[in-house]
């Protein structure tokens, strides 16, 4: 594959500050507490004015993948137990199981943008533009995070059906037919089981106490299926075929860059993905990598949809 090898960096680089690390994820669960149950049993019920806070706590929903993303990479804490258990309750929280989001993400690095892989690229000769367009759309205006969030559902159907669906209907070396090969290994389907079985759960409760409100419910899981699978692909989108380690770096202003837990910096982390969040500022100045485009401008170009092969092989930037 193509594509420039991380680059060597300092020991010290990797130190992974676990303690704040903790207490954004407790802030985030007490949030999710707030918001799923504190605002409809005790808030809504005195002024139902305070459902206009859903608006902004929709805006953190980006930052705890950020933060969720850590534990993927085992960088949230220094112990790997630690690491795995705050992984799992934060990805509940978020509505899938961990193993599901963890191998799939760690699959996206390896085949990074490989046609096996990337959201964008279509070939002509193969598929049209409004064929291609179909798929890519749902993929980033909320399809990638349905599929998440189902997934807690779908693994419950029998291990034998799973299997043969597999074996019969997927192949083997594509993306889905990895990853389900993977998930249905014994001891991860029962990880997947556990993790969807309380996502269920919290949800089943969440609605019930919203009650005759529900829809805001709705309106907050789609809120997050938007902003979680509009702003995925954000640092791939237009980017070269085959560029293993190549993603873009997008400016943020610092405050936000900050919010985001420095995700922006999302080339420096694929060529340094075990490089923690807090450190990827410094080996972004320090390896005088630079910005390939404004963040926001980046996000809205993909709205321009799928682009074909021969275009994505120069490498055009974003403008």
């Amino acid at each position: 594959m193509k594509g420039a090898a991380p680059v060597k960096v300092d020991a010290r680089s990797n130190t992974i500050n676990g303690a704040v690390n903790i207490a954004l994820a407790l802030s985030y669960a007490a949030i999710h507490l707030l918001q799923c149950f504190l605002l409809p049993l005790w808030l809504m019920p005195q002024d139902k004015r305070w459902a206009w806070l859903l608006l902004p706590l929709a805006l953190l929903n980006n930052p705890y993948w950020s933060l969720l993303h850590e534990a993927i990479h085992d960088l949230f804490h220094p112990k790997r137990a630690v690491n795995s258990a705050f992984g799992r309750i934060v990805s509940v929280l978020f509505g899938s199981p961990f193993p599901v989001l963890r191998l799939s993400h760690l699959l996206h690095h390896k085949l990074n943008r490989t046609l096996q892989e990337a959201t964008d690229p279509y070939e002509p000769g193969t598929v049209s533009w409004a064929r291609a367009a179909w798929g890519y759309y749902f993929q980033i205006l909320g399809g990638l995070y349905l599929g998440e969030l189902m997934s807690s559902i779908l693994f419950f159907l029998p291990k034998r059906l799973l299997r043969q669906y597999t074996a019969r209907r997927v192949a083997a070396d594509s993306v889905s037919g990895i990853l389900l090969n993977n998930w249905l290994q014994d001891g991860v389907l029962h990880e997947i089981r556990t993790d969807g079985f309380l996502i269920v759960a919290m949800l089943g409760a969440a609605f019930y106490c919203y009650g005759e409100h529900w829809p805001l419910l709705v309106g907050v899981l789609a809120a997050r299926a938007l902003l979680i699978s509009f702003l995925d692909n954000v640092y791939h989108y237009r980017t070269p075929i085959n560029e293993l380690f190549y993603a873009h770096n997008l400016w943020l202003p610092k405050f936000a860059e900050k919010c985001l837990l420095n995700f922006n910096l999302h080339g420096i982390h694929h060529r340094n993905p075990a490089i923690p969040w807090n450190r990827l500022p410094a080996l972004f100045h320090g390896t005088n990598a630079a910005y390939q485009g404004d963040y926001f401008f980046a996000a809205v170009a993909q709205l321009r949809g799928p682009i074909a092969v021969g275009e994505l092989k120069t490498g055009l930037p974003v403008r």
